[in-house]
């Protein structure tokens, strides 16, 4: 059977529809915010005369026109009502023939301000007592007790970076009034059931009078969850006009105006015995949540389970603060709080390597997770591959010769230097402490003309191969063509109270509610294929590439005639199932609990060449083996990791956001916010499957894809470190990401006039 993509196919012949590409009713209005440009204060004077007045405005919105609850979330007004708190929040809205005249009009309201110190550092708002809620705290043995056995102490500081998502597509809403009063939204967003409910509230009406639909996004990496204001400003411009309306962000506006990855700034302590096991580990994060909830303390609890990453330490603790700055609120991205944990304790274990004098990668083999060892959480590992996929990597890339070929290459160059890092992965599949949001749905119709198949499921293709594998479940049960079968848009009418398509866990929760329709269906049809063939056992049925069997013999009938037949005979061919995932629970009290359906494990090796004399560098490869379970498409899959490790390496590397002292974002356009592009991007990567890893957890014993990968890019870190070190041995050692080349030539010359270079290569 052809398991081609279609939508790779649409997306190579432009074919694909994003919202700005959906047609439009004659007459649409455009839309553009008048966003705040201070970071924190009062409004003291909004005069909207001038703007009204511009030819082709047919209105500007403000918090007085909301016509119902002015809220996103408990912290998070639709419209600044009075007081504002990040460069880039929405004032007011601004309805016109065209969104040129539309933003021209924004920009000639008069507004005036008290301007209020802000704050932007997350330590500096944790010490004026600038929480978003309590302290988190996660705890395993006894860590002060443990402090007295250990042979090396260290202790440091490690600062993580923002990044931005730069989806492609940028965020963006259409809506217009439907009979009855209600709105239909067609949105780029991953959470289409918080657009519909948050819409509902603002224009006080039920949910049923709000219809939110999804074809596809463009690219999401977690920043389409917070596509819900964006949305709801669409549809209370086109309710309040009584005109369908569309609002489209430029992308210099999306970089300033929405949340980034979480910065952290963190400090460990992490002690060991003398042959490098550890023994007792420390951490406190400092996340900077930016101005108002959002999903940070969502975030920040994942960063705690992730605190550890694919090691086992007897005796943690484990401590994260959300602070609230006035920074655009930070959001969902790809690794959802993990990667910012892993960079902290992988500092950890280079630094203790630094004072002991060994290599890193000896502390991380002798501390991998193996089968039964206790996370911090509570959880105990089961299928570990920690070890397997660690050994696995070390036999097939040749890690020794690999290090030999390092060692020889930095003997003979005096100003290009090489450098070597291994990179475990473990990382916990599901929603992690919001186990409520662990359930799904699916849809489907077989029509009877043809047994073509329609499914539809809450979760959103946003490219991460999502209707590819719900196709590849529905053709693989009824042993049918997969061009037979269609997934439609992601609509809040035909699957409601859907969960956010986020956390890599959408193909396991839609697939397997997917898998139990198919089988209802599939039942039916056989029970009714026993009668036509005058069986009484439904069980001698089979259907075998669109032909039906017969204990194990073909009968000439096809899968278009048995449906068909089945109509005709009043066989229901629609079906509705309801999947949550088994034996999770968690305490958030007690931070306890099993709240992972099962783990994904993996190692990386990162080489990298280092330019000592300019700073920069070039990532010579990634190779790496990952435990895909059984893989249910391996080219999806595959494509998955390599985007996942570049987005890794420019989390790392490139990608540094900017800011002004007042809080103004100036890396906020594509010449000044730098992402890895196809010269930068590793010569070499090499993506080797575990195998035989069975994964009964997951949907035909397959495991989750999307966000696990990003991780290998946090080994780029240490490998330019290494080099750099190979350059200046004494350089001295700090955990700061992104290590753009700005920092590795200033640290490499950080005690050296270049007339000393000579002396100390």
């Amino acid at each position: 059977m052809t398991m081609k993509n279609i939508d790779a196919i649409l997306h190579v012949r432009g074919e694909s529809q994003f919202v700005d590409d959906v047609p439009v009713p004659e007459g649409v209005l455009y839309a553009a915010v008048l966003p705040s440009p201070i970071a924190c204060g009062k409004i003291t004077r909004l005069d909207l005369g001038a703007a009204q007045e511009i030819e082709g405005i047919h209105g500007i919105l403000t918090a007085d026109d909301i016509p119902h609850e002015n809220q996103i979330s408990k912290d998070e007004p639709v419209l600044a009502d009075g007081e504002v708190h990040f460069i880039g929040q929405p004032i007011a809205i601004v309805v016109g023939n065209s969104a040129e005249t539309a933003r021209m009009a924004a920009r000639a309201i008069d507004i005036e301000f008290e301007e209020l110190p802000g704050i932007f550092d997350a330590r500096e708002a944790y010490a004026q007592g600038h929480l978003i809620n309590p302290p988190y705290t996660v705890s395993l043995g006894e860590i002060e007790k443990a402090w007295p056995g250990c042979d090396v102490i260290v202790e440091g500081e490690v600062e993580s970076g923002g990044e931005e998502h730069l989806y492609l597509e940028t965020q963006g809403a259409f809506a217009y009034v439907t009979e009855m009063g209600g709105v239909k939204i067609v949105t780029a967003t991953q959470a289409p059931r918080n657009v519909q409910h948050v819409a509902a509230n603002v224009l006080g009406m039920p949910k049923h009078n709000v219809e939110v639909d999804v074809l596809r996004l463009g690219g999401g990496f977690g920043g389409k969850e917070q596509a819900t204001p964006w949305a709801v400003l669409a549809a209370l411009a086109a309710f309040t006009l009584k005109k369908p309306v569309k609002l489209i962000l430029r992308r210099d506006e999306d970089i300033r105006m929405t949340g980034k990855r979480h910065p952290y700034s963190s400090d460990f302590k992490m002690g060991l015995s003398h042959d490098g096991r550890i023994l007792a580990y420390e951490v406190t994060f400092y996340q900077n949540a930016g101005a108002v909830g959002d999903i940070s303390p969502v975030v920040l609890r994942r960063t705690l389970l992730h605190s550890t990453n694919s090691y086992f330490i007897p005796n943690v603790k484990a401590t994260g603060f959300c602070c609230r700055t006035n920074l655009p609120s930070n959001t969902a991205f790809r690794g959802f709080g993990a990667p910012q944990a892993m960079f902290v304790i992988e500092s950890a274990i280079v630094k203790a390597a630094e004072k002991m004098g060994i290599e890193a990668s000896v502390i991380q083999k002798k501390n991998l997770l193996q089968e039964h060892d206790q996370f911090p959480y509570g959880m105990k590992v089961e299928n570990s591959q920690a070890r397997r996929c660690w050994e696995h990597a070390e036999k097939a890339y040749h890690i020794d010769t690999l290090r030999q070929n390092v060692q020889d290459f930095n003997h003979r160059h005096a100003f290009q230097k090489k450098g070597l890092a291994l990179m475990p992965i473990c990382y916990g599949i599901s929603f992690a402490c919001d186990i409520f949001l662990c359930q799904a749905s699916a849809l489907l119709h077989i029509y009877m003309s043809d047994g073509s198949v329609s499914v539809s499921i809450g979760a959103v293709e946003m490219g991460q191969g999502l209707n590819m594998k719900i196709r590849q479940v529905v053709s693989n049960i009824f042993s049918i063509n997969i061009n037979r079968i269609k997934v439609e848009s992601t609509n809040t009418t035909r699957v409601a109270n859907a969960s956010p398509t986020a956390a890599s866990y959408s193909t396991d929760l839609h697939g397997n509610a997917t898998r139990l329709a198919c089988e209802k269906l599939l039942n039916r049809l056989k029970e009714f294929a026993a009668k036509q063939l005058n069986t009484p056992h439904p069980q001698d049925i089979e259907i075998k590439n669109e032909t039906v069997y017969m204990c194990g013999k073909p009968t000439g009938l096809t899968w278009e005639k048995l449906v068909f037949d089945a109509y005709f005979h009043r066989i229901h061919l629609s079906a509705q199932a309801y999947y949550t995932t088994p034996d999770i629970h968690f305490d958030q009290k007690q931070f306890k609990g099993s709240p992972f359906a099962y783990h994904v494990f993996g190692t990386a090796l990162i080489e990298v060449t280092v330019d000592c004399l300019r700073g920069t560098y070039q990532v010579d490869a990634v190779k790496v083996v990952h435990d895909f379970g059984k893989s249910l498409n391996p080219l999806v899959d595959r494509g998955q990791t390599e985007g996942g490790i570049v987005q890794g390496l420019g989390w790392m590397t490139l990608e540094e956001l900017v800011y002004a002292d007042n809080g103004r974002l100036t890396s906020d356009t594509l010449s000044t916010y730098k992402i890895p592009d196809m010269y930068f991007a590793p010569q070499d990567i090499q993506i080797h499957f575990l195998e035989n890893s069975e994964n009964p957890q997951g949907l035909f014993n397959s495991k989750a894809i999307g966000e696990p990968p990003f991780v290998y890019g946090i080994g780029v870190y240490f490998a330019i470190l290494q080099a750099m070190k190979a350059f200046r041995p004494d350089v001295h050692t700090t955990f700061s990401a992104p290590m753009t080349p700005e920092k590795v030539l200033l640290s490499l010359y950080d005690k050296y006039s270049f007339s000393d270079i000579k002396l100390h290569t």
